[in-house]
């Protein structure tokens, strides 16, 4: 898409295009904030806590409403490896899971450090945000993963038992590649996923919910979006837990009013495809965006990756201005998600104004360097 953006995007198409990059990003932290407070609990602990109808509101998570974990933070920093990749692309070096790669070990970084380092020119702006610099409970799968300079790859994968939701909770970003073939979204997912879970369920799950995501931001309905992520996994080796899992969100839809009980049948054992399966079913069957987000976290299972998951589909599906106001006033770093977004929004529609042969623009790459 990059050689022919400037004849591509109308200006009626940029504002639905960023609408749904902000929804999507704001809608992962936003669901990643909600479920936060109750990730560990059971559903009987999270009534007890919050009432008969569970948690129907932002609660305090890390000493304050609105906190977001690991989750969003590295999904943030998949936003940055994308715009790098692109930026670099006028160099002659194209491999973005490389790029995606540096991104993820800035993140790694933000775990260890106590604040950001300001000598490190090549990190970019992202990596100079203090508030990312905090620790928000990443498993030992991320932290592993991410511990050298080797990188991961679907042939030699990190962690190749790791089958956890959280390689596909950051996956969003990729399905934001509207210019992209459906596959090539799969395949960027499923070779960045093999950096931290290199297990085939946890790699494909990443695969189809990027692909789902990028038929809701080409303005696809989930059901479709679901069918031809489903259509794109038969190719695949080990593709049945995933094909499996999805297949039975969408039998649930018609079973009747949505429960809790159903939405933690269909996580089952916590694993990729469990959590990427009830997102779909949230919001599906959700009212309105904060009642998707509501039956996303109200379970027994992971309620944070669960939440994320299901807001930046509700996220791409309907745009910014869907999500619940009162919790964007008050999510953690919504200034730099919002950045962010319309970064990535503005490198994608306008990228060869801000860097190519015809010259670029210093500002921007001392934004996202090229290094």
């Amino acid at each position: 898409m990059s050689g022919t953006a400037g004849a591509v995007w109308g200006r009626a198409e940029q504002q639905d295009f960023r609408s749904r990059v902000r929804g999507t990003l704001l809608g992962v932290a936003v669901g990643d904030a909600l479920g936060a407070p109750v990730d560990s609990l059971a559903l009987d602990a999270i009534r007890t806590a919050h009432g008969a109808e569970g948690l129907s509101d932002l609660a305090p998570a890390y000493g304050r409403r609105g906190a977001v974990t690991h989750l969003t933070q590295l999904t943030l920093f998949s936003v940055d490896g994308l715009i790098r990749a692109q930026v670099r692309r006028d160099t002659g070096a194209w491999h973005p899971p490389t790029d995606l790669h540096r991104a993820y070990l800035r993140w790694a970084a933000t775990q260890r450090d106590w604040g950001p380092d300001l000598r490190r020119k090549d990190d970019g702006w992202l990596a100079h945000e203090e508030w990312l610099y905090v620790r928000r409970d990443a498993p030992r799968a991320l932290l592993l993963g991410l511990g050298d300079e080797t990188m991961g790859t679907p042939e030699a994968p990190k962690n190749p038992d790791e089958r956890g939701p959280e390689a596909a909770a950051r996956s969003a970003p990729f399905g934001l590649l509207v210019g992209w073939e459906p596959q090539l979204v799969a395949q960027l997912a499923v070779e960045c996923a093999a950096q931290t879970h290199g297990h085939p369920t946890g790699c494909l799950a990443a695969g189809a919910y990027a692909v789902i995501v990028h038929g809701l931001a080409r303005g696809e309905s989930l059901d479709a979006a679901v069918q031809r992520a489903l259509a794109l996994l038969v190719a695949r080796p080990g593709h049945e837990p995933v094909a499996t899992a999805l297949q039975h969100a969408l039998g649930a839809v018609r079973q009747g009013l949505p429960t809790p009980a159903r939405v933690t049948e269909l996580i089952g054992a916590g694993t990729a495809e469990g959590l990427v399966a009830a997102a779909v079913y949230c919001a599906l069957v959700g009212e309105d965006v904060r009642h998707g987000l509501r039956l996303a976290v109200n379970h027994d299972g992971p309620s944070a990756a669960t939440g994320a998951l299901t807001g930046g589909l509700l996220g791409a599906l309907h745009g910014e201005t869907a999500l619940p106001p009162a919790w964007l006033a008050e999510l953690e770093g919504r200034p730099t998600v919002l950045e962010l977004a319309d970064d990535f929004a503005m490198e994608m529609t306008q990228g060869p104004a801000l860097h190519g042969p015809a010259g670029s623009s210093p500002g921007w790459l001392a934004r996202y360097p090229r290094a």
